[in-house]
């Protein structure tokens, strides 16, 4: 298990803040996860979520400026992948994490926090 490195300053909190910010709109993490794996075309990502190009593209400027996409241009079309490793393990341990089973503290109620569904 990888140790937290000590205290971050209060630049550091409103950055993760807000990504964390940018990644909890559903659209958002669909089209991170879409480029989990492999490097994705925009239309092959609208087609995957059923939404339109250019509200894909809208996000994916967003996604871009936070770093947890990166572009490349292959001939007349752009390819999206995940940032880097960190995004990459970031998800991939919330994705475990929430597929876990919930232990309960008292008979009948989960352990976490009521969350609005």
């Amino acid at each position: 298990m990888r140790q937290f490195r000590g205290r971050i300053g209060e630049d550091q909190v409103v950055e993760l803040a807000e990504t964390f910010r940018l990644m909890s709109d559903p659209t958002r993490l669909r089209i991170i996860l879409s480029c989990l794996d492999s490097a994705v075309a925009v239309g092959d990502i609208a087609d995957r979520l059923g939404i339109s190009g250019s509200l894909v593209s809208h996000h994916l400027r967003l996604l871009r400026a936070a770093r947890l996409l990166q572009a490349e241009r292959r001939g007349r079309q752009v390819f999206y992948a995940v940032g880097d490793e960190h995004v990459r393990s970031m998800l991939t341990d919330m994705t475990d994490h929430v597929s876990e089973e919930v232990e309960t503290e008292v008979e009948g109620e989960p352990a976490g926090p009521d969350l609005p569904g």
